[in-house]
C-alpha cells in the first residue's frame, strides 16, 4: 500500500475533512496547507497528485494518535523517515486503542483469522525471532474492517479519491 493510500483510507473510515486533517497534522507540530492535502488525497494519475513521504505519513500518524487520545505533555516524538506497514498498524493500534482480542474481532469481519501469535509478531521489534512482516493484505483487511465497523452501511465503497 501507498502513503497516499493510507491516508486516503483513514480519511474515510473516519470521515475526516480537509481542516480536521490540517489540524491532526497540527497536533504533531507540523504544518501543512489545503493544497497540500488534496494533492495527497488525489489518484495518481492525476496531474496535481502529490506523493506523500514517510516522513510526513508519521507525522500525520502521530497526530491521528493525538487527536484520537489526546495530545500528550512535554516533547512529541520524532517522526519516523522510513514507515512499513507494520509501524503504520502499530500507530492506528495506538490511537485506536485497541487490545489484540479487539483486532482479531475487526479482522474476522472481512473474513480474516489470524491467531494472537500471528498478530503480536506485526507488533515485534524486527530483530525479534518471532517478528513478522506485515503484509499489504493485512493491513488493507485491518483498515476495512475499520471501515465496516465504524460504517457499516458503506461496507461495499471504497475510499473516494478527488
Amino acid at each position: 500500500m501507498t502513503n497516499n493510500d493510507i491516508l486516503r483510507r483513514v480519511r474515510y473510515t473516519f470521515d475526516l475533512k480537509d481542516r480536521t486533517m490540517i489540524d491532526i497534522f497540527a497536533l504533531a507540530d507540523f504544518e501543512v496547507t489545503a493544497e497540500q492535502v488534496v494533492g495527497w488525497l488525489r489518484k495518481e494519475e492525476d496531474s496535481e497528485f502529490l506523493k506523500m513521504t514517510d516522513r510526513e505519513l508519521a507525522v500525520f500518524l502521530n497526530g491521528f494518535i493525538n487527536f484520537k487520545r489526546g495530545k500528550r505533555d512535554g516533547q512529541q516524538p520524532e517522526p519516523e523517515s522510513q514507515l512499513n506497514n507494520n509501524k503504520v498498524f502499530q500507530k492506528l493500534r495506538i490511537a485506536l486503542n485497541l487490545k489484540a482480542d479487539d483486532i482479531l474481532d475487526i479482522l474476522k469481519l472481512v473474513d480474516l483469522d489470524l491467531s494472537q501469535h500471528e498478530l503480536s509478531a506485526f507488533f515485534r521489534k524486527p530483530e525479534s525471532s518471532n517478528y513478522r512482516e506485515c503484509k499489504d493484505q493485512v493491513l488493507r483487511n485491518f483498515l476495512l474492517g475499520v471501515q465496516l465497523q465504524l460504517r457499516p452501511g458503506d461496507a461495499s465503497s471504497e475510499p473516494i479519491a478527488r
